[in-house]
């Protein structure tokens, strides 16, 4: 076998690995997100619902833009979302000038303490199947491919 056969082989190789890892991972984060919206319907949330009012209540009061920006989403789909957060009674928005702020509302608050940490709790209940270690190594080579 010649040098340029061999490492050809080993791309190939290396590449059908690299397939499979992102199929695994993708199954993996599919099954998450389905088992995700399954628990939050005890609380009738969405997991974006979720996230929302996680972020509004760990931080007592953001911007819109602050908003969008730690959800990853557009200020049409924040603006939706809000709506349907306000409601439900759980969040309200006030106008300072030209910012538009987000807070929970005492409903929202309720919500949150009762929510989130339950939530946590599931979200980490899906590694438990790892130790220790395994998790930290886990999570620096996600970190890594992330990178």
């Amino acid at each position: 076998m010649t040098q340029n056969h061999t490492d050809s082989f080993l791309a190939r190789r290396d590449g059908r690995l690299g397939l499979m890892i992102w199929y695994r991972l993708s199954r993996v984060y599919n099954q998450s997100v389905k088992e995700t919206h399954q628990h939050l319907k005890r609380w009738n949330l969405s997991a974006a619902q979720f996230d929302m009012l996680a972020q509004v209540g760990a931080h007592d009061r953001l911007t819109q833009k602050q908003l969008a920006d730690k959800l990853f989403v557009t200020k049409g789909n924040i603006t939706q979302l809000l709506s349907r957060l306000e409601e439900l009674g759980l969040v309200q928005r006030e106008q300072q000038w030209k910012t538009k702020y987000v807070s929970l509302t005492p409903k929202g608050k309720e919500l949150f303490d009762e929510v989130v940490p339950v939530q946590e709790q599931f979200q980490a209940s899906q590694y438990d199947g790892l130790d220790r270690d395994e998790k930290r190594q886990l999570l620096d080579l996600l970190k890594k491919i992330q990178s």
